[in-house]
């Protein structure tokens, strides 16, 4: 078979990326060759490929779905916010300028361009490319511009289904609004539904089904129940929300309590993952002092706005509960950073010199070259694969070597992401972080996070064979989306 489908969304975190996922897992059980594609990304949380390039995490989570090597024609382009009004724009997985919502319009004939280049090349290697929308489809205030919803549908000719999340209410109006908001050829595009995250009999949710279907003259493929545990590389800080407990049981173990500084810009938290799938270890999302009090393991996670991220720990009152914290603190990346004695910032935030928090002997130097790359280590003798995404580069001055790293007692940093997914590290890191904290903890030595993760994409595409339409699916990735009528636009409707 040959084809392509686009996956849209209702919202933001409405289930795009794993249903893509799960698309993708299921091709792939069936000996398709099939790749995943996201032409614009918005998201900090990022991964590095085998050659060097930056992608969204997502992305790379859907290559491993489709039993690929992720490579940057998968995520072309990728917006990482440093503030409300700014991003940094990466392409081709490297970064090429650090641009406003205005500024950005002077990129966007070069980065169409690019985007369909590597759908191009994806669609010509592959039998099949499941591509991933970007928000919304109907956002209708950056429908001119846009690339990666029906921008890209028109252009290169995709069916469309549209993702809508049950569990947030509303789903029915979302699916026809989506539709009537876009115009007519858009609308041509637009093949059908998949419910997402629904909770119950699906035989109550039948007669809306049926109205939805015949009020728009589109197919619903399926609907999607609420799964538990199926944390997958998410690329939306609003996941944080649904997130804030681990998602194994203890199993009656002492538990070890992990405390997550939820930065503003806060980036790479899906570095975390592989702590929350331990059992007896609970991670939660904090943002006051007093949410550490009770915390084993305090983590300061990576940022994409190092030095406005320092200064939010400090109005916060944060900065000064960590220095005089007593246990285990650990430090990734931007926190890494900002546990240093001295930050120089040009290139960032342009703030020049300012204090860090003075917990680790070390000072950061921020530089215009981005480093990306995939080092790998050891610490005590277990070996350590991660991944490095940073400007700025830290130069150690003492302490105890750890992974790229320092120690300086309670107090731990390395600029390696990905490192905690290395089981036989991760138990021997929380070793050491029971017996800081004085607790009776031990790591479950059957763990194994790379083959969780393989079981999650596993029933990601379970809940595609077995509660979408598809057969009808594979129709629609062959032959696109046929003849459907036209809804009145919105401004005509009640008419």
């Amino acid at each position: 078979m040959k084809g392509a489908l686009l996956v849209a969304g209702t919202t933001s975190d409405a289930g795009k990326s794993v249903v893509t996922a799960g698309i993708c897992r299921w091709l792939a059980r069936q000996g398709v060759r099939v790749a995943p594609f996201k032409a614009q990304n918005m998201s900090l949380n990022s991964f590095v490929t085998a050659d060097g390039a930056e992608i969204g995490r997502a992305q790379a989570m859907q290559a491993q779905a489709a039993g690929l090597e992720p490579v940057a024609d998968m995520n072309p382009i990728l917006l990482k916010p440093g503030s409300d009004r700014r991003s940094q724009v990466v392409l081709m997985g490297r970064p090429v300028a650090d641009v406003d919502a205005l500024e950005y319009g002077a990129f966007r004939d070069r980065l169409r361009r690019a985007a369909l280049e590597s759908l191009d090349r994806l669609r010509a290697a592959y039998d099949v490319v499941i591509c991933e929308g970007a928000g919304s489809p109907a956002e209708i205030n950056l429908r001119a511009g846009d690339i990666a919803n029906m921008g890209l549908a028109r252009a290169a000719d995709l069916p469309v289904v549209v993702v809508g999340d049950i569990d947030r209410g509303g789903v029915f109006a979302a699916f026809y609004g989506t539709v009537a908001l876009l115009d007519e050829a858009d609308q041509a595009h637009i093949a059908g539904f998949v419910v997402n995250k629904f909770r119950g009999a699906v035989e109550l949710l039948r007669p809306g089904l049926d109205t939805i279907e015949q009020l728009t003259g589109r197919a619903v493929y399926g609907v999607l129940p609420w799964l538990d545990g199926l944390w997958l590389d998410v690329e939306d800080s609003l996941a944080l929300d649904s997130r804030q407990v681990q998602a194994r049981e203890p199993y009656g173990r002492q538990t070890l309590r992990v405390a997550v500084v939820r930065l503003p810009r806060i980036s790479n938290f899906t570095d975390l993952d592989a702590l929350a799938c331990e059992p007896g270890v609970v991670v939660r999302f904090v943002t006051s002092p007093a949410e550490l009090d009770d915390a084993d393991l305090v983590v300061l996670p990576g940022s994409r706005a190092t030095v406005d991220d320092l200064a939010w720990l400090r109005e916060r009152g944060l900065a000064d509960a960590l220095a005089a914290r007593k246990g285990p603190l650990l430090g990734i990346c931007g926190g890494f950073q900002m546990l240093s004695h001295e930050i120089a910032d040009e290139v960032e935030s342009k703030a020049g010199v300012v204090p860090g928090l003075g917990l680790l002997p070390a000072a950061v130097a921020f530089r215009p070259d981005k480093t990306l790359a995939r080092p790998e280590g050891s610490w005590r003798g277990h070996e350590v694969k991660a991944y490095e995404i940073h400007h700025g580069v830290v130069t150690v001055s003492g302490g105890e070597p750890f992974l790229d790293g320092c120690r300086e007692g309670d107090v731990f940093g390395t600029t390696w992401h990905g490192a905690l997914e290395n089981d036989a590290f991760r138990r021997a890191f929380l070793r050491e972080v029971a017996v800081l904290a004085g607790r009776d903890f031990t790591a479950d030595p059957g763990t194994c996070f790379a083959d969780l993760r393989e079981e999650r994409l596993d029933a990601l595409g379970d809940l595609v064979e077995r509660h979408l339409d598809t057969g009808a699916l594979l129709r629609l990735i062959e032959k696109g989306t046929g003849p459907v009528p036209t809804l009145p636009p919105a401004g005509r409707l009640g008419a």
